[in-house]
């Protein structure tokens, strides 16, 4: 097994940088990081942080990797791991990968040197990322997101997104638009394609638009399709925080959601039935999906090598004022 005296060789530093640089220390040169992670990937090493916590006389961890701290969907996720992991003696460490690539590995690092005992984790798409974690013998479950590989508990959002966009046809809208999330992000992917789905069995004009997964994407998404020639008489967003800005562009174009605007958007948050009229959503079982995926990934500690499970749940429309032409 490869030491932090190999690592140093390796990398051509002393032991002190090579400890400063994969603790994450800012006073090493940025440089002198990626040199020293790269041999100590080369090497296979890692801190050996299982040590310190038997010492600590710590009780077992689980890492929970989520896109969004903020969005009220991941929250409800998390409590759902929680209460599962708290029950079997575990702790959870709530990490936020902020839909970034370079701060989810960072945040892989960590698991791997504290030697947690499993990581659930909603990817981002760097499938290298996660192959760090199976190479140690790691057990990661997948959330929201899908990953090649391995085990995960999604929600099929293209299906929901379908319906969503049905029930619009069916609520006499014509013009029907979709303000979705980062192309390449799998559920927004997922979500364009059910609302296609729907759009081209109506033989109606597509009109969609790919933003940030934050109020600011969809109010700037919004407002450039409210310009168009023929602007839509409906939408379908792709997550309750884009809902926040399209709700806001729809204000300061004094649009009223149900009579000008139809508006269904994904995740049943607190505030959907405070607003007037109420916002017609796609509930999804968030706290469910960190059930089961802890569910799983506890199954997966300690146990023999068995074939990948996908636990897929459904979402529900629930069908409000936001939808309703008056």
């Amino acid at each position: 097994m490869a030491t932090i005296n190999d690592v140093a060789r390796r990398a051509g530093v002393s032991t002190a940088t090579v400890s400063r640089a994969l603790n994450g220390k800012s006073t090493v040169d940025p440089a002198l990081v990626l040199r020293v992670r790269a041999a100590a990937d080369e090497l296979g090493y890692h801190p050996n942080g299982l040590a310190r916590n038997l010492r600590r006389q710590e009780t077992a961890v689980l890492a929970l990797i989520i896109a969004d701290v903020e969005n009220p969907f991941f929250t409800s996720i998390a409590r759902g791991v929680e209460d599962v992991a708290q029950a079997q003696g575990y702790s959870v460490v709530l990490c936020n990968s902020d839909e970034s690539a370079d701060k989810e590995r960072r945040y892989i690092d960590v698991a791997l040197q504290e030697r947690v005992a499993g990581v659930i984790l909603s990817p981002t798409g760097a499938t290298s990322n996660v192959e760090r974690l199976r190479q140690r013998g790691t057990p990661v479950v997948a959330v929201d997101r899908p990953l090649p590989e391995g085990d995960q508990v999604l929600v099929d959002t293209r299906l929901a997104a379908r319906e969503a966009t049905e029930h619009l046809v069916a609520a006499g809208y014509r013009r029907i638009g979709c303000v979705t999330g980062p192309a390449g992000v799998r559920t927004a992917d997922d979500r364009l394609a059910g609302y296609r789905d729907a759009i081209r069995a109506a033989k109606r004009p597509e009109l969609a638009r790919h933003a940030e997964y934050r109020a600011a994407g969809g109010r700037e998404a919004t407002l450039e399709l409210l310009a168009e020639r023929e602007p839509p008489d409906a939408l379908l967003i792709a997550n309750s925080a884009m809902a926040i800005g399209t709700l806001e562009a729809l204000t300061e174009a004094n649009l009223r959601l149900g009579r000008d605007v139809g508006v269904v958007a994904f995740d049943d948050v607190p505030w959907a039935t405070l607003i007037d009229p109420p916002l017609t959503v796609v509930a999804q079982p968030a706290y469910e999906i960190g059930k089961q995926a802890a569910k799983l990934l506890l199954g997966r500690i300690g146990a023999s090598t068995s074939a990948p499970r996908t636990t897929m749940l459904a979402a529900r429309l629930i069908e409000r004022g936001s939808t309703v032409r008056e």
